[in-house]
């Protein structure tokens, strides 16, 4: 088996764990079972989600069994957060959110061969339990003292909000997954974020009380957060998901893209395969040619295709280039170039104008002289194409797939035209 710590301890993806040196024996040994749990709290993952995600594929690869729960049950409860409750959703929508999430789950595991993935909802062993059977099997082992120790709860505890019973009894339904796993599967080590520290300990408890040979282990990985100080995760637009109606590959591509310098050596060790060659070289290049954006381009292609697949990480490509002059906008299909256009500034007109107001009205000249000047130092374009005539008006023929213009100042500066359908 390998032995995965050194290398989780490199990329930064081991925050803590209840007993390191029992841990490293046990990943050395090999396999182990383990487990990470997701609860489907919207109709998809987020970026945010990625860190567990790829460890599960990570630790798999390193040839250990994942086991992937997605919370049908907790789902339906709402986890501690820091300032206020979880919006409760009705069972439905969860069910339909189980599944959705499992869908974007599976494809970064396989479910095969000796170490192959299992998928579980922990609604299968919680929907048919009473009240009072799980005050009396799982809840009498738990002491109040110490689920009011956990961060999460003495934080809300804190604050003018409080916390439900609800929530509050949330770390239980947690313990119990583990033990259910650790029953039914063998599982014997539960990965999830450091935030989630009370809750995964809280099941190692729960097993040492009614299973006191067992040998468990929890293992939490750092959260994630921008150098800025803002949240990992977070685009201009809000969440970035992993579902493509939610956000466009072309979007997703895009926030990789644009990941800050001082963030893309962290991000590339926690989220990319490459080998520990292949990122140091892409951080030496990041210190000597940040401009470049060599880091952020791999990352960014390593990504979109792990997430939307090679297809359509090579049609985003094309369009990022595109749009800057590199590329052919023409020979883009309607779906992508739609999806590239609604990230820049845009506005739609009833007929086409002359370049000069167009670019007024999309924003990128202050006014009609401005604009002019812009044309005259040949900083203007429409598709890619200089205009040198500043009375220049688009043809209906220049309009991509019928619709579009795409306006260009300078090197960087774009922006979208719609023409209105007639």
């Amino acid at each position: 088996m390998t032995d995965i710590v050194d290398e989780l301890k490199w990329r930064g993806l081991f925050a803590q764990s209840t007993d390191e040196d029992a841990l490293r024996k046990a990943l050395a040994d090999g396999p182990v079972t383990f487990y990470c749990g997701f609860d489907p709290t919207a109709a998809s993952l987020h970026v945010g989600h990625l860190v567990q995600v790829l460890t599960v594929r990570r630790l798999q690869q390193a040839g250990h069994r994942p086991i992937a729960l997605v919370g049908g049950a907790t789902g339906q409860i709402g986890d501690p957060r820091p300032t206020a409750e979880r919006t409760l959703n009705d069972p439905e929508t969860i069910a339909n959110w189980v599944t959705r999430l499992r869908g974007q789950i599976e494809p970064f595991l396989s479910f095969e061969g000796p170490n192959a993935a299992v998928m579980v909802n922990n609604l299968d062993w919680t929907a048919g339990m009473s009240a009072i059977e799980f005050l009396r099997d799982i809840g009498k082992h738990f002491r109040v003292s110490k689920m009011l120790a956990k961060d999460s709860v003495a934080r809300r505890l804190e604050s003018d909000q409080g916390i439900s019973y609800t929530e509050f009894s949330y770390q239980l339904l947690q313990g119990m997954d583990f033990l259910e796993l650790y029953r039914r599967y063998g599982c014997t080590l539960q990965q999830g974020g450091s935030d989630q520290w009370g809750n995964l300990t809280a099941g190692l408890d729960l097993i040492h009380r009614l299973e006191p040979h067992a040998n468990v282990h929890a293992l939490a990985t750092p959260l994630m957060v921008k150098a800025d100080g803002t949240k990992f995760g977070k685009s201009e637009s809000g969440a970035v998901w992993l579902d493509p109606e939610m956000t466009t590959p072309y979007a997703f591509y895009q926030f990789w893209l644009n990941v800050d310098d001082r963030d893309i050596s962290p991000y590339l060790r926690i989220l990319s395969f490459k080998s520990r060659t292949e990122l140091e070289e892409l951080e030496k290049l990041t210190e000597e040619r940040p401009q470049a954006r060599a880091a952020q381009r791999a990352l960014a292609e390593e990504l979109t295709t792990l997430v939307h697949g090679a297809e359509q990480c090579a049609a985003v490509v094309a369009a990022s280039k595109a749009l800057f002059g590199q590329g052919e906008l023409a020979g883009l299909d309607e779906a992508t170039l739609a999806a590239s256009l609604s990230e820049l500034p845009h506005a739609k007109v009833a007929e086409l104008g002359s370049v000069v107001d167009l670019f007024v009205e999309v924003g990128l000249a202050p006014s009609k002289s401005a604009a002019r000047r812009t044309v005259k130092e040949g900083g203007a374009y429409v598709n890619n194409v200089k205009v040198a005539d500043e009375d220049a008006v688009p043809a209906p023929d220049d309009l991509l797939h019928g619709r579009w213009l795409v306006l260009r100042r300078g090197k960087k500066n774009l922006a979208a035209i719609e023409v209105a359908a007639g």
